[in-house]
């Protein structure tokens, strides 16, 4: 099963940078696997991760692997302790939704039926240092009761019960900000 995770965790991360949804080091994705969370490591980079790059932590946030995480694991164990039934987390700085969560106050207007289907409401949570437990707290705190999240001024989180899924619904939030963004032209 790890292996698996390894793999998946590899092909979303290179298709996010692929798909624009991120930039050179920027953002990171996790997959839980029992008390496991396995998660891209410190300095990697999208486009190049290889298997040897995904970090292995247990919930409590004690590697065990010998690569150190990324610097947003606190996010991603946050979200994982809210949210037992998530079992992938997408964390993207795609770039119409950074400037809608700059623009936009409370919630990203849902525009497309799919966005209605597959995500019902994006909220915007505060601005908070990145990588911080502040951010965790905010982030997993807004997505209590939705599937994807705004981080003002960051990026995205979206969530779902494989790394196709949450990888999905980032896509879907990305269209969302790029078409709220345009329709106010």
């Amino acid at each position: 099963m790890s292996r698996i995770a390894k793999r998946q965790l590899v092909l979303y991360s290179r298709k996010a940078h692929e798909r624009g949804l991120t930039a050179a080091f920027g953002g990171n994705l996790s997959a839980r696997v029992g008390d496991l969370v396995f998660i891209k490591a410190t300095g990697a980079v999208m486009d190049e991760m290889t298997e040897e790059q995904v970090a292995v932590i247990d919930l409590s946030g004690n590697q065990r692997s010998g690569v150190r995480p990324s610097s947003e694991y606190r996010l991603h164990l946050a979200v994982y302790r809210a949210r037992p039934d998530v079992k992938a987390i997408a964390h993207l700085h795609p770039p119409y939704s950074i400037v809608a969560s700059t623009l936009l106050k409370g919630e990203l207007p849902i525009i497309t039926p799919e966005a209605e289907l597959y995500l019902g409401r994006i909220p915007i949570a505060p601005f908070r240092p990145a990588g911080t437990e502040e951010l965790a707290e905010v982030t997993a705190e807004a997505l209590k009761g939705a599937d994807a999240v705004l981080m003002a001024k960051h990026g995205i989180v979206t969530v779902g019960k494989s790394l196709r899924e949450a990888f999905y619904k980032a896509e879907l939030v990305e269209e969302s900000a790029k078409l709220w963004y345009l329709s106010r032209k």
